[in-house]
């Protein structure tokens, strides 16, 4: 028996061997792991495959997921001939071509096709538009695969056509198995090798690999290749086949917000430990310090307000610091704002305030300035009634005027108001007394 279970004896293997991710490639559904809330036993979509239905899908997930392999399990349990596609390599000759290929295999074979479109959010309308009309008629099933939220990058028709199937980061326990069943296998993994992995190395790689099959099995195998039949896989042999883990971020993708919307939930929860946490997480992982930088200012206006009216300012001031220093300086001015940020007090008065009034002034009558309030800087202007009425604030004794300044039909509206944490305590009490003083 050989290293990858070929009989003694059968004609020698052409080429490289394949890669232990890919000799590891699930064949059935029984071994495809961590993916049970979609496909698991009594899963619908589970029923729908092995009875050869599953339809056309649009699979959205993290790398190492597992996004190809159930295609071609789809594939299989359908009796289709499975068609890998990049939407990388390809444009619109390739799409017509694969076309007029499962136009024929049809006419020759009576044999169908499954189209698998690998990162199908690369194409553009144009492309995703040609395989329309051939999913409506079913000359074949079509299986998209992305990394990218299909709501905003598959086109709505298309998307109309497709089910969206959500696929996971591998949990650890799903890791866990197949490493220890790629080390056992002996006919596709390292078994016959007789290695033997600690299982704080095990542990180890599976954090590593942040529920990437792919990953894991990779780096598990650059691991049998410094080792000896029969040696143990260690910890300090993991960490060497790693050696620093790219954390995944994706600009301007889902991780990239996701992360920022992380960062942004937990300063509003006044969470300090999360706060810094997910600030850590987007600038290990490369992701702009200045988007950052702008979702703190964003949130200093949103949530703190006039709770805190410092908080703006350290938001600002954490801004300027980080495009004058970069990083790795910059991180520390971030830090020292996530932090006081999350422990200002919240109030999101602010911003209600301005939602408030905009509504006002969008749907409602747009009243006129009242005369008042206008500038009354020609002779034929004061004439009209500009500027008359208008008293000067500074000309009454406490500085505010018995005046009204809205349109007469909003009087009495009531746009912002204040909480009573923090600062806006204090400035509920001004407003009261401003009122008061108006009415005198």
């Amino acid at each position: 028996m050989s290293l990858f279970g070929e009989p003694t004896g059968s004609a020698p293997r052409k080429g490289p061997p394949p890669p232990l991710a890919d000799r590891m490639r699930p064949r059935t559904l029984a071994e495809y792991l961590g993916q049970d809330h979609v496909v698991g036993e009594g899963r619908a979509l589970r029923t729908a495959i092995v009875r050869g239905g599953a339809g056309s899908l649009i699979l959205w997930g993290p790398p190492g997921t597992g996004k190809t392999t159930l295609a071609q399990l789809i594939a299989q349990h359908a009796g289709l001939a499975f068609v890998p596609f990049s939407a990388v390599m390809a444009g619109i000759a390739q799409v017509r071509e694969a076309v007029a290929e499962a136009e024929a295999r049809r006419a020759r074979e009576g044999k169908g096709t499954l189209l698998f479109v690998d990162e199908i959010h690369r194409f553009n309308k144009a492309q995703q538009d040609a395989l329309l009309p051939h999913v409506e008629k079913g000359l074949f099933v079509l299986i998209g695969a992305t990394t990218e939220n299909p709501s905003f990058s598959v086109n709505a028709a298309l998307l109309s056509r497709c089910r969206v199937v959500a696929l996971q980061s591998l949990p650890e326990p799903a890791l866990t198995a197949l490493l220890l069943s790629a080390l056992a296998d002996r006919e596709r993994g390292l078994g016959v090798r007789g290695l033997q992995m600690a299982m704080d190395a095990v542990g180890r790689l599976v954090l590593l690999a942040g529920g990437d099959a792919r990953r894991a099995l990779t780096a598990l195998e650059a691991c049998a290749q410094t080792c000896v039949d029969g040696e143990e896989i260690t910890l300090p042999m993991i960490t060497e086949a790693f050696q620093h883990r790219a954390l995944r971020n994706d600009k301007d993708g889902d991780l990239h917000f996701d992360l920022l919307s992380a960062l942004h939930k937990s300063l509003r929860n006044s969470d300090v430990q999360a706060a810094v946490y997910w600030l850590a997480r987007m600038i290990e992982a490369g992701g702009d310090p200045l988007a950052a930088a702008r979702r703190l200012v964003s949130m200093a206006a949103e949530d703190v307000g006039l709770a805190d009216p410092m908080a703006l300012q350290v938001a600002i001031a954490a801004l300027q610091a980080v495009q004058f220093l970069g990083l790795p300086e910059g991180r520390l001015p971030l830090t020292q704002a996530v932090v006081y940020l999350a422990a200002a007090p919240k109030s999101n008065a602010v911003i209600a305030a301005i939602d408030a009034a905009a509504i006002v002034a969008r749907d409602g009558a747009q009243h006129p300035v009242p005369l008042h309030l206008r500038n009354g800087v020609t002779g034929l202007m004061r004439e009209l009634g500009h500027g008359r009425g208008y008293v000067y604030a500074h000309d009454t004794e406490r500085g505010i005027a018995a005046m009204e300044c809205l349109p007469p039909e909003l009087n009495g509206v009531t746009f912002f108001t204040p909480s009573d944490r923090g600062f806006e305590k204090k400035v509920a009490e001004r407003m009261a007394e401003n009122e008061r003083l108006r009415k005198r």
